[in-house]
């Protein structure tokens, strides 16, 4: 599959996923209507949708139908939306840039930041739970679960309560790929879990080796973003780089070394394609994209 191909397909991904979210969001004029300007703000406009992408590339597998994966992936976009907006807060990480803007609790306050975060989570299962997402309400309940999992203190809540712990600590390889295992990986993991549970093509085979590949692509991601917050500049990233080195979090450029780092990503993106290894064409997406999440720049 060409590069072309591909370029045109995540193009297409992102601006449907910006579409739908759009139309998923409370509208402006709605009461109360500077939470929901703050919940577009925080949402809409920035973002590379990787998790969209993955829900969709999932769903190419399966043979589910677009629009029915654009309301799993907004689900999953929303959770990731307002993970951030609270990990930016004061509390938690105190930063004053996200995608190139500043952050919602400095654009408008701490409180609203909070709501804000409340808001799309709830709207995130809202979204998952509206009767006749697909014709299997059992699977469509297992989509709840996934999600639910992935959020909460078994996944990306609980790495984050890891990852505040171990500023300044001397942690192990395998703590640090614990928690980045909950704190990024369960929700890239869901992401790819929910678009293959949107299609009728429910193979058992099929779906372990979806599930393999998403948890080498979570870590996979975490991985590249420590090489990247160690090597790019805040402009590039849209975000504050080189926080994580000043704020002492252990990373794996801090534990391993960058050329480590970049060996060990290698080794990972070769994981996750010899998991898709036996699946067909349908799978060229998600093998573009481990690609993209090796070579990203930002």
């Amino acid at each position: 599959m060409s590069g072309a191909i591909f370029s045109d397909w995540m193009r297409s991904i992102q601006s449907r996923t910006e579409t739908a979210l759009a139309n998923a969001l409370p509208p402006l004029d709605l009461t109360p209507d500077r939470l929901h300007e703050a919940m577009r703000y925080a949402v809409l406009g920035g973002g590379k949708r990787v998790r969209p992408l993955l829900a969709h590339g999932a769903g190419l597998v399966t043979a589910a139908a677009p629009d029915t994966v654009d309301r799993a992936a907004c689900a999953v976009e929303l959770i990731h939306a307002y993970s951030l907006v609270h990990d930016d807060m004061p509390c938690m990480d105190d930063d004053s840039l996200r995608r190139g803007k500043p952050t919602v609790h400095v654009e408008y306050d701490d409180a609203t930041a909070l709501l804000v975060g409340d808001a799309l989570q709830s709207l995130a299962f809202q979204l998952l739970a509206e009767p006749g997402l697909i014709p299997d309400a059992a699977r469509q309940l297992k989509m709840v679960e996934h999600l639910g999992v992935a959020s909460g203190s078994r996944g990306m809540a609980g790495g984050q309560a890891i990852d505040l712990q171990s500023v300044g600590q001397n942690i192990s390889r395998e703590a640090l790929e614990v928690m980045h295992v909950h704190k990024t990986g369960a929700l890239i993991r869901a992401s790819v879990q929910l678009g293959a549970l949107c299609g009728p093509t429910q193979d058992p085979d099929t779906l372990a080796r979806l599930d393999q590949f998403s948890k080498r692509i979570g870590l996979l991601f975490q991985v590249v973003d420590d090489i990247l917050d160690c090597e790019a500049d805040t402009a590039t990233l849209g975000k504050t780089a080189g926080k994580d080195a000043r704020n002492d979090k252990p990373t794996y450029v801090t534990l391993l070394g960058l050329e480590e780092a970049r060996r060990f990503a290698a080794e990972l993106e070769a994981d996750a394609l010899a998991a898709l290894g036996p699946l067909d064409a349908r799978a060229d997406m998600l093998r573009a994209l481990a690609s993209y999440i090796v070579h990203r720049r930002f």
